[in-house]
């Protein structure tokens, strides 16, 4: 079985991490309850520094079910209901579209938000916390939609989620993350540092050391290691670093439910739950993604910026995962989709 899997693995990334192609990849499929790892190409090309599971990369919007799943333990504690409107913990929302929008259409994408940080073409400015929620309260749908009845993916919902939760629980939403996720799941080389002026993450020496050059997809370099991207000027939006060996923990968990609290297990489990029906083949569950392709059921979520991408998909029927970090943006996510996952599937 081991074999076979590394086969699959290789032949379908090894292709793409070749002097060609900048930067690397780190890989994990999980199978069988077993996890194995695989690690291609380059963290640094100058110093031709390997990627190995131990390095670190930016997750991108794999955060996002990292933070589903703080809503859905939140759910299961009585702590808040996913049908709480969002002003309920945000007051200052008081424009008419924005005061229906509710916790759990934001954790869905249901909630019709579009703002202009979520589409090109991409602005050039950031915006303060009151400039955010003005954006907010001014916002007003495209003929025909209204909370809950159509599935927009938008990262600016996912601001306001993170805003949510922390005035929800008065602390900041990676000590949320940290306490309730990743501290119980033994997930000790996963940080959501804070951005510095200069778009660089305020991480230890000893962490930036382990972290990726970031690579456009025609390998330039973007950033140095350690950078962070984002439009919102205000703590907490900047991305999560993690390793593949960190992020197979948490695949693993969410595959198995082995997972010492009830709650957590639960939550996990409820957050890949299909929540909104998009078309035949795609639905939305809490931050992840259900596709049904070539009769095989996966649930997925994907991740990029212009210098990283990142992958977490399960086939949860099958036991099946994997997971792939990558510091090369426009990597497809695709590649894990349609064909690793489906060939391990079979």
């Amino acid at each position: 079985m081991d074999a076979h899997v590394r086969e699959i693995v290789t032949e379908n990334l090894a292709p793409l991490t070749t002097a060609d192609h900048p930067g690397g990849v780190a890989a994990a499929a999980y199978v069988a309850g077993r996890i194995q790892f695989f690690n291609f190409g380059f963290a640094d090309e100058a110093g031709k520094r390997p990627v190995t599971s131990d390095t670190l990369f930016n997750v991108a919007s794999v955060r996002k079910p990292f933070e589903a799943t703080l809503v859905a333990l939140g759910e299961l504690r009585g702590e808040l209901s996913l049908n709480d409107p969002v002003n309920k913990y945000v007051p200052e929302l008081h424009g008419d579209y924005i005061g229906r929008v509710t916790l759990g259409q934001l954790t869905t994408h249901t909630s019709g938000l579009l703002l202009p940080t979520d589409h090109p073409p991409w602005p050039n400015a950031s915006y303060s916390l009151a400039e955010f929620i003005g954006m907010l309260n001014a916002w007003t749908p495209h003929a025909g939609d209204a909370p809950g009845k159509q599935r927009i993916y938008t990262h600016a919902g996912y601001v306001l989620l993170q805003l949510a939760l922390e005035r929800r629980y008065g602390v900041p939403i990676r000590q949320l993350v940290e306490t309730r996720i990743l501290t119980p799941l033994g997930m000790h080389s996963t940080v959501m540092p804070e951005r510095g002026p200069d778009n660089h993450a305020i991480m230890p020496p000893e962490l930036l050391q382990k972290t990726v050059q970031g690579y456009s997809e025609l390998g330039t370099p973007i950033g140095a290691p350690g950078n962070q991207q984002g439009y919102f000027d205000f703590p907490g939006t900047g991305q999560m670093f993690s390793t593949a060996r960190d992020l197979a923990t948490f695949m693993a968990a969410c595959i198995d439910g082995n997972v010492a609290d009830p709650q957590l297990r639960e939550a996990l489990r409820m957050t890949q739950r299909e929540a909104f029906r998009i078309d035949q083949q795609f639905g939305q569950a809490m931050a992840w993604e259900n596709i049904t392709f070539s009769g095989i059921d996966i649930v997925d979520k994907p991740g990029g910026l212009n210098n990283a991408s990142a992958y977490v998909g399960l086939v949860p029927k099958q036991r099946i995962g994997l997971l792939l970090l990558v510091n090369r943006g426009e990597f497809s996510h695709e590649i894990g989709r349609y064909h690793i996952l489906p060939a391990l599937a079979r």
